[in-house]
C-alpha cells in the first residue's frame, strides 16, 4: 500500500495522501510530549510525504493547531493539505480559574461549544490566527454526537443548529473558493449517517468506527457516502491502541480499558497475522483504504519514530492469503472489500 498515493476527497476538488496524519495526540490532552518532539512529528510526517495533516482547535485548546502552523508556515502553502475542525471557541482562563473536566496539559483556555454562522466565523479566525495560515483546505463540524456529549437533548440542539446554521456557513465559504471541502468529525456511525442524508458535506472524518475491530459502518454509513460521493477519512485506525498492543493488560480501546469482547477479537487478529509474520497495526492500517469511499486514514503519533514506524507499516507487503483467513475466521465483515 502506498502511503503517498494521491486520492480525491469525495466529490470535492480535494486530494489528499492515502495516508495523513492525525495531530490530537501532539495537542498533548492524553499524552505529555515535549514542544520539540511535537513539532518534530509533524515536520517528520511532511518529510515522509504524507502531505495531509488534520487538526483541531480542542487538541490541546489550540496547541495542535499552533504546532502545526509553527512547521507548516514554513513550507510551500500549496504543498500540502490542512484540515481543521469548528464547533468550539476558545477563552483564556482566568488567574486561578478551574473548569470541570479541563484536560491537563493543554494551553490555558477553555472551549464553549457553538455551532452557529457566529461561531463558526469565530472559531476559523482563532484558527487562522493560531496556525498563521490564510487558508484551510477542508473544515469539519467537530463532535456533534453522543459519544462525545453523552446527553440526546444536548446532541439534538447541537445537531440541528450544525445542520442549520454551520455547514451552510461552511458552504457558503466553500461555494467563494475559501475552503475545498466541509465535512463531520464525528466518533459514531448513527449521527455521521444523519449528517449524510440531510446536509451538502463532502466528506466524513470517522474517528474507529470502521477498522480491523469495527465495522458496522458497512450497513448503511458506507455504502450511503458511495451513493452520494462524500469521502471518507478514517481517524483512530488503531481503535485508540488494542490494534497496536494486541491483548495485553491495559490495552486501550476508546480511550478506555478494552472491554471483554475488544480483547478476545483482537488476540484472534493478532493469531492469525503472526501466522502469516505479518505485524497487527500493519494490517490495521491497511485494512480501511480498500474501501472506495475512504480516502485516507489518518493516525497520530507522538514522536518521530512513530511517525516512520506507521509508514513503514504501510509499505509492508500483506499476503491475499492472511486477509482470506481473516475473512473465513469471521474478523472481517464480508462485505468489506479487502486490499490488493
Amino acid at each position: 500500500m502506498d502511503p503517498l498515493q494521491r486520492r480525491r476527497l469525495g466529490r470535492s476538488r480535494v486530494e489528499v495522501t492515502a495516508m495523513g496524519f492525525g495531530g490530537a495526540p501532539i495537542g498533548g490532552f492524553r499524552f505529555r510530549i515535549h514542544p520539540d518532539e511535537a513539532r518534530g512529528c509533524v515536520r517528520t510526517a511532511y518529510d515522509a510525504g504524507l502531505r495531509y495533516l488534520d487538526t483541531s482547535p480542542f487538541y490541546g485548546y489550540g496547541r495542535s493547531e499552533l504546532v502545526m502552523g509553527e512547521v507548516l508556515r514554513h513550507v510551500p502553502r500549496e504543498s500540502f493539505v490542512l484540515s481543521t475542525k469548528i464547533g468550539r471557541w476558545m477563552s483564556p482562563l482566568r488567574p486561578g480559574e478551574t473548569v470541570p473536566g479541563l484536560r491537563p496539559h493543554g494551553l490555558p483556555f477553555k472551549p464553549t461549544f457553538d455551532y452557529s454562522r457566529a461561531g463558526v466565523r469565530r472559531s476559523l479566525e482563532q484558527s487562522h490566527m493560531r496556525t498563521g495560515l490564510a487558508t484551510f483546505d477542508i473544515v469539519f463540524v467537530h463532535d456533534v454526537d453522543l459519544w462525545t456529549l453523552r446527553d440526546p437533548e444536548l446532541l439534538e440542539r447541537h445537531y440541528r443548529q450544525a445542520v442549520e446554521e454551520a455547514i451552510p456557513e461552511l458552504c457558503d465559504l466553500r461555494a467563494a473558493g475559501a475552503i475545498g471541502a466541509v465535512g463531520v468529525g464525528l466518533n459514531e456511525v448513527g449521527t455521521a449517517l444523519r449528517f449524510a442524508r440531510d446536509s451538502d458535506i463532502d466528506a466524513i472524518l470517522l474517528a474507529s468506527r470502521y477498522t480491523l475491530l469495527e465495522q458496522g459502518a458497512l450497513d448503511e454509513l458506507l455504502p450511503l457516502c458511495e451513493r452520494k460521493g462524500i469521502g471518507v477519512v478514517i481517524g483512530g485506525p488503531y481503535n485508540t491502541g488494542i490494534l497496536v498492543t494486541g491483548p495485553v493488560p491495559g490495552a486501550k480501546w476508546d480511550y478506555d480499558t478494552a472491554p471483554a469482547w475488544a480483547l478476545e477479537k483482537a488476540g484472534r487478529l493478532e493469531a492469525v497475522c503472526a501466522r502469516h509474520d505479518v505485524p497487527l497495526p500493519a494490517v490495521a492500517l491497511q485494512f480501511p483504504l480498500a474501501h472506495p469511499a475512504v480516502a485516507s486514514v489518518i493516525p497520530g503519533a507522538t514522536s518521530r519514530e512513530e511517525v516512520l514506524q506507521g509508514v513503514a507499516w504501510m509499505r509492508r507487503p500483506i499476503p491475499a492469503a492472511l486477509w482470506q483467513e481473516l475473512r473465513a475466521e469471521g474478523l472481517i465483515d464480508p462485505r468489506a472489500p479487502l486490499p490488493g
